[in-house]
């Protein structure tokens, strides 16, 4: 079974048709720029854009980088506050002309990828998933159950938002070398392993290609510390999986 996954970040929407029994795209992945500002209409036109890239009629699986419960938009802090109370169904099935759609956080929809496809197959302890990108994405696992929402990229280090110190756009933005960068991730991955112990941590995101500049320069943790092997491409791994187990749920006799 195929299902269209559309990834939506901070600055780029991407999405390709994903074969849901193996986890693979079916199609190269296709992506446009994340418009700014980032308002409900012109985002759900960037979304339309990228089903259309596919012909897309058929079921689809869609993130977004904040709370979303029963799917509605609940924070956006990397987009437009106009998003708040927006029901992301609602929206791309109108504005976006799709049909069957389900949205989730963008970082839930990774983790649920990796578990499935990635780096936590079988993993039965608690896991965290952590997406570094424009923000820090979060996704908390115990026994392979998901607890959503978990926003751990907004918990304060020194001060701020953890994400205004280690998002892999600070990173950029600063032009911090890696050591430097690595220095903040590692401060900020003590904090949460002291909160969640977690026997271990996915590493996702743009810069999960990278790895191998930084996470052997973490030096504070006790957990195991891997990159996602899905890398970029588990946003719209797990939001097509997401979408496609809500459907079969929804198709099951009561």
């Amino acid at each position: 079974m195929e299902v269209l996954g559309i990834d939506i970040g901070g600055s780029g929407i991407k999405g390709a048709p994903v074969d849901v029994t193996t986890g693979k795209l079916a199609q190269e992945r296709f992506k446009v720029a994340t418009p700014r500002p980032a308002l409900p209409e012109a985002v759900a036109a960037a979304v339309r854009t990228v089903a259309a890239e596919f012909s897309w009629s058929g079921p689809s699986g869609i993130t977004f980088p904040g709370v979303v419960t029963r799917n509605i938009i609940r924070t956006a802090v990397n987009l437009d506050p106009a998003w708040i109370g927006v029901n992301g169904q609602d929206l791309f099935i109108g504005a976006a002309g799709l049909g069957d759609v389900y949205v989730l956080n963008d970082a839930d929809a990774a983790g649920q990828a990796e578990m499935r496809f990635g780096a936590g197959v079988g993993e039965e302890g608690t896991v965290v998933m952590l997406t570094f990108g424009t923000g820090i994405g979060s996704a908390l696992f115990t026994h392979g159950m998901l607890v959503p929402n978990t926003e751990f990229g907004h918990i304060e280090i020194r001060g701020k938002d953890a994400e205004k110190r280690a998002s892999d756009r600070v990173r950029e933005l600063h032009d911090l070398d890696w050591a430097h960068w690595a220095g903040r991730v590692d401060e900020y991955m003590s904090h949460l392993e002291a909160l969640l112990w977690p026997d271990l941590f996915i590493v996702g995101g743009g810069v999960s290609r990278k790895s191998g500049k930084f996470l052997p320069l973490l030096s504070h943790l006790r957990a195991r510390v891997v990159p996602a092997a899905l890398h970029n491409d588990a946003g719209i791994v797990g939001a097509a999986l997401t979408a496609a187990q809500a459907l079969e749920a929804a198709q099951e006799p009561t």
